[in-house]
């Protein structure tokens, strides 16, 4: 049985014709005049392949990923050397325009093949060459385990891991929490770059009093989508934030809620993927929110109210939820953990008590909220209190600073430096015991 393909472009009567003669691996069932109409045909379930003979430059990400959620394959005749560059960082496998029939009916059959085998999208180089980082599958489908534990043995040798940070409704404390992880990694000497993916209610530049207008990770997100964000495109747009104790960067988020169709999936897995080759850690202050909109499922190609905050935590390899430590905030954690079970099957994430005090929960809170946990809540158990420190808070607020720089010796600032600089420091305090033994052994 024959791969139906569409066209479009001018391509070579020769071309199409060659294909349409050799009644074995492809047949052409459409030529289209422009992308729009290539869109319109392959989402009615037309062709499993599209070949772009010209017009390759109005090839997006966003584009690609909605071609590949119907289960078709994109393969772009191009001789440009930068434009193929740019077209296999969006997923795009590419041919030089004079290749023969039998060759691009080799190479269309391979994508398809290597697509039904279980790739979710063709390596751009099919024939042999490897997929680029960028190419992944659409929002939801990502093989992905999140939790510390699986995190080192996942992770490529030498690339950055993300951390996403999210909590339910009812302002947890997730910003606080994230940009105080950001810090306390920089302050260990880590490269650092701090994400704000809220599309409700972004808010890490009032937090660090940055004056950004610019929206980084929307920024970001356009680069990404047009295959033109490389490491140095992203150290561009992010914004350096210096503290007394270290510097990180960070992609501030978009300035009005009504930017959120800005933060496509597509887009941000690439911001994700080459945040991943500047920074040993991502820090991504995710939003509340994790409906997958199951009204819009006649358009799998429609943007998502959500899709920022849910592909940021399907490609975390670490996820913090963070709740509020009263009798309002644990009940929402409770039933947002269970819409983040349905949402991301496969993450781990470590529950965080947030603003935790005597006067909400009774004497010894972290034992009574323990006891209640393990009565009550899901099966995820508890993994760190942070204690309620509206003094350190707010003057930190106040004067646009981390409490590392504003309340160094604060409970909060230390239970934060703990949850995230712990095992490093363990690895580091059994580095210097093993040395210290060993001279000693020797003398």
């Amino acid at each position: 049985m024959s791969i139906p393909v569409v066209t479009v472009g001018d391509s070579r009567d020769d071309l199409v014709g060659g294909l349409e003669r050799l009644h074995g691996p492809v047949s052409v069932v459409r030529r289209c005049g422009e992308l729009a109409e290539l869109l319109a045909a392959c989402q009615s379930g037309l062709a499993r392949a599209a070949v772009v003979a010209t017009g390759s430059e109005e090839l997006t990400a966003s584009l690609v990923d909605r071609l590949s959620a119907v289960g078709v394959v994109v393969i772009a005749l191009a001789d440009d050397s930068a434009e193929t560059a740019r077209l296999r960082a969006i997923g795009v496998a590419t041919e030089a325009s004079a290749v023969d029939a039998a060759a691009l009916a080799a190479r269309i059959s391979a994508a398809v093949a290597q697509r039904s085998n279980g790739g979710d999208r063709p390596s751009p180089d099919a024939a042999g060459g490897a997929a680029p980082s960028g190419a992944l599958p659409p929002a939801g489908q990502v093989p992905h385990a999140s939790g510390e534990g699986a995190a080192g043995a996942r992770r490529p040798a030498g690339r950055g891991r993300v951390i996403a940070v999210w909590g339910p409704a009812g302002a947890p404390g997730r910003t606080l929490v994230a940009a105080n992880i950001a810090g306390e990694l920089a302050a260990e000497g880590q490269s650092v770059l701090l994400v704000d993916a809220d599309s409700y209610g972004a808010s890490v530049a009032a937090l660090l009093g940055l004056l950004d207008e610019a929206a980084g990770l929307a920024q970001a997100c356009r680069l990404a989508d047009q295959g033109l964000l490389d490491a140095d495109a992203l150290l561009r747009v992010a914004t350096t934030v210096v503290t007394k104790s270290g510097t990180f960067r960070v992609l501030t988020g978009i300035t009005r809620a009504d930017r959120w169709t800005e933060l496509r999936a597509a887009a941000l897995t690439l911001v994700l993927e080459r945040a991943r080759e500047i920074a040993d850690a991502t820090v991504v202050d995710t939003g509340f929110c994790l409906e997958a909109e199951e009204g819009l499922s006649f358009d799998a190609g429609a943007p998502r109210r959500n899709a920022a905050t849910l592909r940021s935590l399907e490609l975390a390899d670490t996820v913090f939820a963070i709740g509020a430590a009263d009798s309002i905030g644990v009940p929402r954690l409770v039933r947002g953990l269970a819409d983040l079970q349905a949402a991301v099957p496969h993450a781990s994430p470590q529950v965080v008590m947030n603003k935790v005090r005597t006067a909400a929960v009774g004497r010894s809170p972290e034992r009574q909220l323990r006891a209640a946990w393990e009565r009550y809540g899901p099966a995820a158990s508890l993994s760190a209190f942070l204690p309620s420190d509206p003094a350190a808070s707010d003057a930190a607020l106040l004067s646009g600073a981390l409490l590392l720089e504003s309340a160094p010796e604060s409970e909060l600032r230390r239970a934060i430096a703990k949850l995230v600089c712990a095992p490093a420091q363990r690895n580091k305090n059994s580095f210097v015991f093993s040395s210290t033994a060993h001279r000693l052994a020797k003398g």
